[in-house]
């Protein structure tokens, strides 16, 4: 096979450039308008400053533990040795776990108290939002 000779004057063959751009520029565009759908900030308990007459609330790291006590012909409910009524246990229970991001409260009952009095303090710390409630019983509290 012969080679013919190239002429100088024959027109050469250029890549357009101007699709290739167009493309570019779309992806760019759609990588631009996509990114910030994606990056959401984390869900986090920002701490709230303290009311001047609120009381002082538990430290952050102690346990909160709920006594179920036998009265005098009544059932007595203290939280870390504080006494509250029956009506006031939720929005206690509310207002100490508020600022902490871990829920977790203990219920100790007094062998005299019959089990429905325990079950309705942990149904109660469940309405105000605890996470995981566990029951403290004589053979835990020896252990300690």
């Amino acid at each position: 096979m012969a080679m013919l000779p190239s002429n100088s004057n024959s027109p050469k063959a250029e890549m357009n450039v101007t699709p290739l751009i167009d493309v570019l520029l779309v992806l760019l565009i759609i990588y631009m308008v996509i990114t910030p759908l994606n990056s959401q900030g984390l869900k986090a308990l920002i701490p709230q400053p303290t009311q001047p007459n609120s009381p002082a609330a538990p430290h952050e790291n102690d346990a909160v533990v709920v006594q179920v006590l036998a009265g005098n012909g009544d059932t007595l409910l203290k939280i870390n040795n504080e006494s509250v009524t029956w009506e006031g246990l939720e929005p206690r229970l509310k207002a100490i776990f508020a600022p902490r991001v871990e829920r977790v409260v203990f219920v100790k009952g007094d062998a005299s108290v019959e089990f429905e009095q325990v079950a309705r303090v942990v149904s109660l710390a469940h309405s105000a939002g605890i996470d995981h409630v566990g029951l403290l019983t004589a053979k835990v509290e020896s252990a300690r």
